[in-house]
């Protein structure tokens, strides 16, 4: 049965939850295999707003096995909070595996962050400050804790005194702060032992064998193409793989058992933090796609930046991640628009590209060219056939489809679970 990677092909913030959602009865497995809580998925279910910041988001669907895979990093505190928020709402969280591999964040490493991001200034990356960055730093340099080391109070705390040699010269003679001490540290991470062992296992032999009983695994990437640290607007990206490379990496499935790349695209554009960003708005519309869109950070709170879809990077993200099939979300928040402007192409230094530019330079000066579409001016909100929608959204889709070189297989007519329009199995390819 197939291994589904689901990706997305902007910054981050386009459906990816509801996507899995969409999925989730017909999946058994869904994993997470990058970020940490960084990055939220907000799932609507019977009109109950769920956000999820840590957890997979097939943790709110019955059947489904939640993996976080080897590739996250996650924050204890978080993650035990996410699940007692649940638990209280009356979702079961038994299911949920983690990998004995991640890694976790300690307390050292958000300090680090949030100072070091001040530190920066007007150079600064626009993190949310929840020590992402310094862990993963840590997995690359040899020194980070993993979820296992938890279990030998030995190891555990030899790696955290590792890490805190040369951690605490930076945060004392660098950042002037106070050095962190290694008990402390320790103790707070065996705190969460005995809650967090029945969730850890070897979650790349537990897939490997689903898989090998015919179970459907979908992997579920945290921020989104452009946010990758290889492939994204860098340095302005998260610090993990969020192309369905990653999906390998981060969970232990080989590539030869990937099916299905599904990528969300957002009817217009959203990034949070700094850097450059084509088609932005600064006025009447992007203030008006902000809130009917509700497009405030699901993590943070922080009001999205907010432009005109962005079919480059479209193009982009379906090379990148080998898109078999696109899911468009948000389409509803053009219903009121007379019409609406799509960049087919940028403009830099006087040269068209239809392509990504190569350098971060030129991606900072490039002009967007702009076609555009006459709007509907009608709510599609109770379509539920592609035939339902009026025939200006039926041709805004086609457009898009036609220049992003994979189908589009859903269409998001709304906010609620059943708001959508299945064109095509995501599952069977049919």
């Amino acid at each position: 049965m197939p291994v589904i990677v689901l990706v997305g092909a902007q910054w981050g913030d386009e459906g990816k939850g509801k996507a899995t959602d969409l999925l989730g009865d017909r999946l058994d497995y869904v994993v997470k295999f990058n970020g940490g809580n960084n990055a939220g998925h907000t799932v609507v279910i019977e009109g109950e707003k769920y956000a999820l910041h840590l957890l997979p988001s097939g943790i709110l669907s019955p059947g489904v096995v939640p993996v976080i895979g080897n590739g996250v990093v996650i924050d204890l505190n978080v993650l035990f909070q996410e699940i007692d928020g649940l638990e209280s709402r009356g979702i079961d969280t038994s299911r949920l595996r983690i990998s004995a591999n991640a890694h976790v964040i300690p307390s050292y490493n958000r300090s680090l962050d949030k100072v070091s991001e001040r530190y920066l200034g007007a150079r600064r990356i626009g993190t949310t400050g929840r020590g992402i960055g310094p862990t993963y730093a840590d997995k690359m340099n040899r020194v980070g804790v993993r979820v296992q080391d938890l279990f030998d109070e030995s190891i555990l705390r030899q790696k955290v005194e590792a890490a805190l040699s040369f951690k605490n010269q930076v945060l004392s003679k660098i950042y002037n702060r106070q050095a962190v001490k290694v008990d402390e540290v320790v103790n707070e991470l065996l705190s969460y032992v005995e809650r967090l062992r029945p969730y850890v296992g070897d979650t790349a032999l537990e897939l490997s064998e689903a898989l090998d009983e015919g179970k459907v695994v979908l992997c579920e990437a945290g921020q989104a193409t452009l946010l990758d640290v290889d492939h994204g607007t860098y340095p302005f990206v998260t610090s993990s793989n969020a192309t369905a490379g990653g999906a390998c990496t981060g969970s232990g499935i080989p590539p030869t058992r990937i099916d299905r790349v599904v990528a969300v695209l957002k009817a217009f554009t959203s990034r949070v933090g700094e850097g450059p960003f084509p088609t932005e708005l600064h006025d009447k519309f992007g203030d008006h796609l902000r809130e009917v869109g509700q497009e405030y950070g699901t993590t943070t709170g922080r009001p999205r930046r907010i432009g005109w879809l962005d079919l480059v990077m479209a193009r982009y993200a379906q090379r990148i991640n080998g898109v078999t099939d696109f899911v468009l979300t948000k389409l509803d928040n053009y219903d009121d628009l007379d019409e609406i402007p799509v960049c087919v192409a940028y403009e830099v230094n006087g040269v068209r590209h239809d392509e990504m530019p190569i350098s971060q330079t030129d991606f900072h000066h490039a002009i967007p060219i702009f076609e555009t579409m006459p709007g509907w001016k009608q709510s599609i909100m109770g379509a539920r056939s592609f035939d339902d929608l009026p025939k200006e959204a039926q041709d805004f889709v086609v457009f898009v489809e036609e220049r992003i070189r994979a189908r589009i297989s859903v269409v998001g007519v709304g906010p609620a679970r059943d708001q959508v329009i299945e064109r095509h199995s995501v599952l069977s390819g049919a």
